[in-house]
């Protein structure tokens, strides 16, 4: 099924690119175009809506048992140090990897685009980090209310309170225990049922992409899309590359289990749409679901590395657009607060964007300049939310071997089960 999957949605893609241009083409009048591609637009926006109808309650039910799993609550403690630790330094590098590939592919630097005028702006709130907001935040106020709007963080507090809770009860737990093991297996089959619609989905998604801004788009940002997705496989070269040193040759394997969740999360533009399928594909490489269903979560809010490498990059793109001179103290700086304020933004919507604007004006660079991504971002999206997918999984296959020291395969590859004659 899987291997079917990744070739309808590569089938769909195609398709998508071809109608795209196509309508973008041949449909001259801009309000027939945007209702023609409202309506191609229903089917990505069913699909992204039952992928969050899923998340939560696979994320809960998922983690309480493998919590349950554990044995004790040293365990977990210790997982999650290691997965906070892997994520802080996985951020640090692709903020600096950013900073540093922007510096020497320079694409704001002669860069043949009409800047926007410097007192433009882009309609996008600047969230200042606040220490106290984010901490508070953390706990839900009502575990309904955080599965309604799927607050992945609250969900992840709550869960780890009811799996500390049924380990330190014991037996009496066991029914209970019993019934979100049913309800996580549910859980699993209904992914099933919602990724078949995957391919009409990432059809739309593309077709609407294509049909809006048009191939030439393309060409006008080539420089810095082009740089920036040189600078997303560096880094996507790194992760693996920091992965092989972990569990070695096996590697190749990993990337064989993810491609069908990376190619989803790039097609969709959406790291969410691919998180169910992320984790089947850890079960079946041998991370043990207690550590991928508590690790994997956590990653969707500290550890999205795409949108990390995108921040720095973006920035001093905007900065060299405008001739906007930073040192390399202003740099170092930069890094520093977008190191901390990522952190504390975990489930706004456009969050890169939004941290870009908060940034833009620490160091006074024309906010405007995020109406020059702006056009572009959803292209961006697509490579941001495949990287994020890429990092996740590598955390969770490290913190799994740091935790385990033994990972066990458990489906081979791409083998179908023999039929009997």
């Amino acid at each position: 099924m899987a291997k079917r999957l990744t070739m309808y949605i590569l089938i769909a893609m195609v398709v998508g690119i071809i109608l795209g241009i196509t309508l973008n083409k041949t449909v001259a009048d801009p309000a027939t175009l945007k209702d023609i591609t409202g309506y191609i637009s229903i089917l990505t926006e069913i699909f992204l809506r039952l992928i969050k109808m899923i998340i939560a309650p696979l994320v809960f039910a998922t983690l309480v048992v493998g919590i349950s799993h554990m044995g004790d609550t040293a365990a977990l403690g210790r997982v999650g140090a290691r997965a906070i630790a892997w994520f802080l330094g996985a951020s640090l590098l692709s903020l600096t990897l950013g900073l540093v590939m922007v510096n020497l592919l320079q694409p704001g630097v002669g860069a043949d685009l009409v800047l926007p005028p410097e007192g433009a702006s882009a309609g996008l709130s600047q969230a200042d980090f606040s220490l106290k907001q984010f901490i508070t935040h953390l706990v839900p106020k009502s575990f309904f209310e955080a599965m309604a709007t799927n607050e992945i963080l609250q969900i992840l507090v709550f869960s780890v309170f009811t799996g500390v809770a049924v380990t330190a009860i014991g037996e009496k737990a066991a029914p209970l225990v019993r019934g979100i093991e049913a309800l996580a297996q549910v859980m699993l089959q209904i992914t099933d049922y919602v990724m078949r619609f995957a391919p009409f989905a990432v059809f739309a998604a593309v077709t609407t992409a294509l049909a809006e801004q048009g191939p030439t788009i393309l060409i006008s940002f080539g420089k810095f899309m082009g740089s920036f997705y040189l600078s997303m496989l560096v880094l996507w070269g790194v992760l693996l590359s920091l992965c092989f040193l972990v569990v070695g040759s096996r590697t190749g394997l990993l990337i064989r289990y993810i491609r069908e969740p990376i190619l989803l999360a790039f097609s969709t533009a959406s790291s969410e749409a691919a998180f169910p399928r992320t984790l089947e594909a850890l079960d079946r490489f041998g991370v043990p679901p207690r550590i991928a269903s508590f690790v994997l979560p956590l990653g969707y809010s500290f550890n999205l590395d795409g949108s990390m490498i995108y921040c720095t990059f973006a920035t001093m793109f905007i900065a060299q657009a405008y001739g906007v001179e930073l040192t390399l103290g202003h740099q170092f700086t930069m890094l520093l607060i977008l190191m901390v304020t990522s952190k504390g933004i975990a489930g706004v919507p456009r969050a890169s964007l939004v941290i870009i604007s908060s940034t833009l004006a620490f160091f006074d660079i024309p906010e405007a300049g995020l109406l020059l991504i702006l056009a572009v971002d959803h292209f961006l999206d697509m490579g941001r939310s495949a990287t994020n997918v890429v990092g996740n999984a590598v955390a969770s296959v490290v913190v799994a071997k740091w935790e385990t020291k033994h990972l066990d395969v458990i489906e081979p590859p791409e083998i179908e089960p023999a039929h009997a004659p």
